[in-house]
């Protein structure tokens, strides 16, 4: 079976919304669309592109499809992200959105979450999830997720849809991987390890002594 993989840039606070652009997305009166475009360099964007080179299919809520659909189907060329994203098979789940959809090599997952996406890791083998915040939210419920690449920018947004938001599950996770760029941003890699562990601090420290 293939690895689903969730990449989300958020805040230190754990806010997610409209890294990308003013416009991205301003519902619930998000003043701070496009934090990330100040902060992001080169060598961040290279160190993106990479890891993203290894999907096989790309997987989106609604929300996310409808705000990469409006750009990447006509972005600038010598963007190294262009041709991947258009190239890929992309599914999104979605229960308002109809068939056909406007993006080519996009479609509408179907039938029950937890069956069509357990599908796509058996036909794939690296499925990514980018933002899709409610659907990650879905997805860490049923225990599809294997790998979430988080990156953590320097910054405190203190509003605005959160990557672990309310109803997100308890859940232990083992860092895998960690770098810090030159603006301060922290890219952590983590595998998904069942539930948390819970313990006495105070019995554990007299074990030790």
């Amino acid at each position: 079976m293939g690895k689903l993989i969730v990449t989300e840039f958020m805040s230190i606070d754990g806010v997610a919304q409209a890294p990308g652009a003013p416009e991205e997305d301003p519902e619930g009166g998000f003043e701070y669309g496009g934090w990330q475009a100040p902060l992001i360099d080169r060598d961040e964007e290279h160190f993106i592109f990479e890891q993203a080179k290894g999907m096989d299919a790309l997987l989106l809520g609604r929300r996310t499809y409808e705000i990469f659909a409006d750009y990447w189907p006509t972005a600038p060329a010598e963007f190294d992200f262009t041709a991947l994203i258009n190239r890929v098979p992309k599914y999104v789940a979605s229960r308002t959105l109809e068939t056909p959809l406007s993006w080519d090599t996009a479609s509408l997952l179907q039938g029950d979450l937890a069956e069509s996406v357990t599908e796509l890791k058996d036909r794939f083998g690296h499925v990514h999830v980018i933002g899709s915040l409610d659907l990650v939210q879905s997805l860490l419920r049923l225990g599809l997720v294997d790998q979430l690449n988080l990156w953590v920018y320097p910054l405190i947004l203190a509003g605005g849809k959160r990557v672990f938001a309310d109803g997100a599950v308890p859940a232990a996770l083992r860092l895998t991987e960690s770098r810090v760029f030159a603006n301060g941003t922290l890219k952590l890699e983590y595998e998904t390890a069942g539930e948390p562990a819970v313990g006495d601090i105070g019995a554990d420290v007299e074990r030790l002594t």
